[in-house]
């Protein structure tokens, strides 16, 4: 049986990621940029799909692993009959072409261990041509090659290098797997010792840069380590998650590739990133923004490439069966191409918040804003997918609406408050026109609620952000109803919400899934606002309970078998966490400042 979701553990090097099981295996490993296709493939697969396994060949007593304290560097110690063993993987912050270093060091008695290497390209589907070398070997197919280094000897066993050998305690064995273009030298080889002291420095000297100090720093520290290692150094990018078709339905089809950049993160990711501290992370994602969402504003999309590619087409990968079965395994994501009104406020917004928080402006950010609000004003009063990419009929969402009033009022307060040049009377009347229409055509009277579209009956997780945006305020009796109403309609065990109820949707999917973990960091924001923390706080660390043993979240949660779900780990999730945090342990945080000098009570329902 394929390992759980929460037994694997996160590392990086802010150009590329691996998932590390608890069993000592590498299953999941892209080079030489997150997008790339991967080499080690068994997370959706099996064994022959490409993996480094790295472990005690002998029954295991336990397993016990964590992060060093304020790093991405990852210690798993294993016990067995005669011993104990500590495996440390990580990949070097430095390395712009993809290492990993794993190191072997006996702790007690002695572990027979057992090294299997089964390098596999193209997602699985490449075996390549394999060729010793006085280190080790290298393994090499059409533009892609990796070098594997090791003082202990490999033998090969059906296209699989394998070894065996035992560790005693004080000793320690040592192994380095570095990818390079296969028309280029391999690289000089690197001290794996040094490269693990040195990663662990490089890591604790960022994390202390972190100026939250309230009472869930250890979650706070974790995620905002997770948020930097899903990041693209090269370009600032920040990917959704580092893998590809992890089914947020048990066996199904809801399966989606996440190493993208979505523009709906934009504004959640600044402030994650600016309220810690981290002005040069969020001044990199700001430009990002910028320069992926430039040209053509009718051709701006929900999601990019981690360098603003725009054609992310999606195919099936039929060689692979997929992560317990769960298929089609997918690469590309078609949502590209989808209509969705809700980016124009999310760019609005985020470029708002840059200028708040002081970031120096960029020359031509207000010129492209404008130029997208005249698009805006044309097409806002047209259906879209929505903000959670319905493969359905496009409809009058509630929240596109709301974040197309959202880029309004960010366009007058940038003449308001920065003495930015624009039409402020004609915004205001059209920021105006909107709320009016939203208020009486999103709000449901038999309800008695806002409604997930226009004339729909139904609740939507989405709606729990009006008052974050300043829409309305949370104790707006309209907002709390809609809360109540979501509370009622959309949570499940224990207060997780759902983003909507999947089977009275139009979503153009045929299964299920799980809680959606944002959308109940949202419901902690929302109790928060309105006054209720006893209550937020409360969600708040069940939500912290639901992290793996390394402090991970994926999107998702199945309440029943009590499991993560969809792609890990997701760092929409781990944004969430974060403002969450601040928003409990000190006024001013993100729901509060976003909101502040927005709030409209609009007209009476």
């Amino acid at each position: 049986m394929p390992l759980s979701i929460e037994d694997y553990a996160l590392i990086g090097n802010t150009r590329t990621a691996a998932l590390v099981g608890r069993d000592g295996s590498i299953d999941w490993l892209c080079l030489p940029r997150f997008d790339s296709a991967a080499c080690f493939a068994a997370l959706l697969g099996d064994s022959s799909h490409g993996r480094w396994l790295l472990a005690p060949d002998e029954p295991v007593r336990g397993v016990r692993r964590a992060y060093r304290k304020g790093t991405l560097v990852l210690e798993t110690e294993f016990e067995t009959e005669q011993g104990k063993v500590r495996i440390i993987d990580c990949m070097p912050h430095w390395d712009d072409r993809g290492e990993v270093v794993r190191l072997v060091e006996g702790l007690q008695g002695y572990v027979e261990m057992r090294l299997e290497l089964v390098i596999r390209f193209g997602y699985g589907a490449v075996i390549p041509w394999v060729q010793r070398t006085d280190s080790g070997i290298l393994a090499t197919a059409g533009p892609d090659c990796v070098q594997f280094r090791s003082r202990v000897p490999l033998l090969n066993e059906e296209f699989t290098s394998v070894a065996n050998f035992r560790i005693e305690a004080g000793r320690t064995q040592s192994f380095v797997l570095t990818y390079f273009p296969s028309h280029q030298s391999p690289p000089l080889p690197i001290d794996p010792h040094v490269a693990c002291t040195t990663t662990t420095t490089w890591w604790r000297e960022w994390s202390r840069r972190s100026n939250y100090d309230g009472r869930y720093a250890d979650a706070v520290e974790r995620s905002l380590i997770t948020l930097k290692a899903l990041t693209y150094a090269p370009t600032g990018g920040i990917v959704a998650a580092p893998t590809t078709s992890l089914p947020e339905s048990p066996g199904g089809t809801r399966n989606w590739d996440y190493r993208y950049c979505w523009l709906r993160d934009a504004t959640f990711t600044l402030y994650a990133l600016l309220i810690a501290g981290y002005t040069r992370e969020a001044r990199a994602w700001r430009e990002w923004l910028l320069r992926a969402a430039a040209g053509s504003p009718q051709d701006l999309q929900i999601l990019y490439g981690i360098a603003g590619e725009r054609r992310l087409d999606e195919r099936e990968l039929s060689w692979l069966p997929g992560y317990r079965g769960a298929c089609p395994v997918r690469t590309g994501n078609a949502a590209y191409s989808q209509h969705q009104l809700d980016v124009y406020g999310e760019v609005f917004d985020a470029l708002h918040l840059a200028r708040r928080s002081s970031l120096e402006p960029s020359e031509h950010s207000w010129e492209f804003q404008r130029v997208l609000l005249d698009f805006l004003e044309s097409v806002w009063n047209e259906p879209d997918n929505g903000i959670w990419e319905m493969r359905g009929p496009r409809r009058h969402f509630t929240y596109s609406k709301v974040m197309a009033w959202v880029a309004c009022d960010r366009a007058v307060k940038a003449v308001e408050k920065f003495g930015l040049e624009g039409p402020r009377e004609h915004w205001q009347a059209l920021r105006e026109q909107i709320h009016e229409e939203v208020c009486r055509c999103g709000f449901n009277r038999e309800r008695g609620a806002f409604v997930q579209y226009y004339g729909s009956r139904e609740p939507d997780a989405s709606l729990l952000m009006l008052p974050l945006v300043g829409f309305l305020p949370a104790n707006d009796t309209r907002m709390r109803a809609t809360v109540a109403f979501i509370e009622r309609e959309l949570t499940a065990g224990d207060g997780l919400v759902r983003r909507y109820r999947s089977e009275h949707s139009e979503d153009g999917l045929p299964d299920s899934e799980g809680v959606f973990l944002p959308c109940s960091f949202w419901l902690v924001d929302n109790m928060a606002l309105d006054g209720r923390i006893d209550e937020a706080c409360a969600l708040f660390e069940r939500l912290l309970a639901l992290r793996s043993d390394t402090g991970l979240l994926a999107e998702e949660y199945d309440t029943q078998r009590r499991c993560l779900l969809g792609n890990f780990p997701q760092a929409f999730t781990h944004i969430a966490l974060i403002n969450s945090a601040r928003n409990l342990t000190r006024s001013g945080g993100p729901g509060e400042h976003r909101a502040d000098d927005t709030q409209h009570t609009g007209a009476p329902t």
